[in-house]
């Protein structure tokens, strides 16, 4: 429940600091390279030593690369038709395709699902959500931020993405069963608990409504795709057609159904992709989530 009110306190924070004439004017960059450089690497450092894989975890696992891979065909077929803007293919493409698997996931699903399926959680977000975010979460925003971009430039960016050296240092340790001595440990948590605070500020410090505003369109569309047609794309593939059932089967779905990311859109921000777009997806997409959550999780039980 905590999580919950401090994910609504950042984001009104953020807002109420957009008043404050002493605040800087861009701090929302800075905040947003903190989250990319500091908070992201330390979480990755934290969890990804600590994962027990197993063939059960596969469903979960595929959900972000799936659901990614939904996205990417999903936007890009519609901006080809409809002849949109690159950044705004780009934007909805990350900030539609990456659910909020941790900060509002880990939470909602301990609370509906217990230790168990928090574990569950736990592996879809580092080995799902987080890898896809440092690998093709960086192409696609480099791809869609200039005009012809180069492959070794993308390739640079992949590898020298601060949480993507983190994941394969995390990752390496893993495969030794090693771990970082205790106090490097806590360490490593308390800096990755500063991801959800400082970048909701970040996002709140953005996050304005305009009525007149040209995005209210695409706001709605993307909220459509991420809380309801990917979580019953999923119900469809993972219950309807392979037929499996059960808490990991659950959980995978509800994770599918999570609001936006916090961290694709300061991945779209800090890219130029769309950041007013981003920030509301994030700002309206978490309170939105809730009801569809409460949705989709009758649906798992009735069905």
């Amino acid at each position: 429940m905590e999580n919950i009110i401090l994910i609504f306190v950042c984001l009104l924070l953020g807002v109420f600091l957009q008043r404050v004439k002493d605040f800087p004017v861009n701090s929302h960059k800075a905040l947003n390279q903190f989250v990319i450089y500091i908070s992201l690497p330390a979480l990755a450092l934290y969890y990804i030593p600590k994962i027990e894989l197993s063939s059960k975890l596969l469903f979960p696992m595929a959900v972000a690369w799936i659901g990614f891979l939904f996205s990417f065909v999903f936007f890009w077929s519609l901006g080809k038709a409809f002849g949109w803007s690159k950044k705004l293919v780009g934007c909805l493409i990350l900030v539609g395709g990456l659910g909020n698997t941790s900060f509002v996931g880990f939470p909602v699903i301990e609370a509906l699902y217990g230790r168990e399926g928090l574990e569950t959680a736990i592996v879809l977000d580092q080995t799902g959500s987080f890898l896809v975010l440092t690998t093709f979460g960086i192409i696609v925003a480099s791809m869609y931020s200039r005009d012809t971009p180069k492959a070794s430039l993308i390739l640079r960016k992949v590898v020298l993405f601060p949480p993507f050296i983190a994941f394969i240092i995390g990752g390496t340790l893993n495969v030794f069963q090693i771990d970082f001595i205790e106090t490097m440990q806590t360490v490593f948590q308390k800096l990755g608990g500063t991801v959800t605070p400082i970048a909701l500020i970040a996002v709140g410090l953005q996050l304005k409504i305009e009525r007149e505003s040209k995005h209210w369109n695409f706001l709605a569309l993307g909220l459509f795709f991420k809380l309801i047609l990917t979580p019953a794309f999923f119900y469809i593939l993972y219950i309807l057609i392979f037929g499996q059932t059960g808490k990991i089967i659950e959980v995978s779905i509800m994770e599918a159904a999570m609001a936006p990311m916090i961290t694709a859109s300061i991945l779209a921000s800090s890219h130029g992709l769309k950041p007013k777009l981003s920030s509301m997806m994030i700002g309206f997409g978490i309170p939105l989530s809730f009801l569809t959550l409460a949705f989709w999780y009758w649906i798992l039980q009735t069905f």
